[in-house]
């Protein structure tokens, strides 16, 4: 659960575990999961981790396999940081709502997370805290977050879908295209079919959108601010009452935390 309120009005903020009466989960059973390099030790109910997610049900509850015997299992890929939000998730329900851009990496890796570890609940709580956190903000997502995103999803996830129906709406409402998006979808075709099919997700009426192939009307470009023809290529957006988040740009691996390395 999200720690700030649902945007839709119709829907109540789940209330945390302890309110809930499901104190039928945290019995004595225990199971010993050790994350990371450093073989760091979870301790954690065995029933209230596998209600939540199916990816550890599936080893605890199965007859065939060894860990179900010996109630401990390793995740040596996992960061020691995402684990420890998601326990932290796990015994409350909530999550600590971002309070600065920097805040959203770590709430990605706990996303992908999550999509590791099957709990569906868990990726609307991101998906909606990271959402709230750029309208409230009045802020975009910046090109680091979206290809980090793609670097560590597949095509059919909510978050994606998210992250690039934002972007669809920063461009669309710019008067030019930042370079480093211009770079980025010319790299990255995948990229600009999404954003295409996101604005086709909005369903314009036809006479909303200008049609370049009637002479007789203002096909939108002509005379505006002087130009003719596509709009420009800039270092900036030109848009003076909104901002793209992490504006300053590099080519290589981007991790969660927005740093950019060889």
């Amino acid at each position: 659960m999200s720690s700030e309120p649902s945007q839709n009005g119709d829907e109540k903020p789940q209330k945390p575990l302890y309110e809930r009466g499901s104190n039928r989960l945290l019995t004595h059973a225990l199971v010993d999961i050790y994350v990371g390099e450093e073989n760091s030790h979870y301790p954690l109910h065995e029933k209230l981790l596998c209600h939540h997610s199916p990816f550890f049900a599936s080893i605890f509850y199965s007859k065939s396999n060894s860990s179900s015997r010996t109630k401990e299992f390793g995740l040596p890929e996992v960061e020691d940081a995402a684990f420890g939000l998601f326990v932290g998730w796990l015994y409350s329900r909530a999550l600590r709502y971002p309070e600065e851009e920097r805040d959203i990496g770590p709430l990605l890796d706990l996303y992908f997370l999550a999509v590791k570890l099957q709990i569906a609940a868990l990726e609307t709580d991101i998906v909606d805290t990271v959402r709230a956190f750029y309208h409230s903000n009045e802020t975009y997502p910046g090109l680091r977050r979206v290809q980090y995103v793609y670097a560590n999803t597949d095509e059919d996830n909510v978050m994606r879908e998210m992250m690039v129906g934002s972007v669809a709406r920063y461009l669309t409402l710019s008067d030019s295209i930042p370079e480093h998006w211009a770079n980025a979808l010319r790299k990255n075709g995948q990229l600009s079919v999404d954003i295409i099919r996101s604005i086709q997700e909005w369903h314009l009426e036809a006479r909303n959108v200008p049609d370049a192939r009637d002479a007789s009307v203002d096909r939108g470009r002509n005379g505006f601010k002087g130009a003719v023809g596509f709009s420009n290529i800039e270092g900036s957006s030109g848009m003076e009452d909104v901002k793209e988040e992490s504006e300053e740009e590099e080519e290589g691996h981007v991790n969660g935390n927005g740093v950019t390395s060889e």
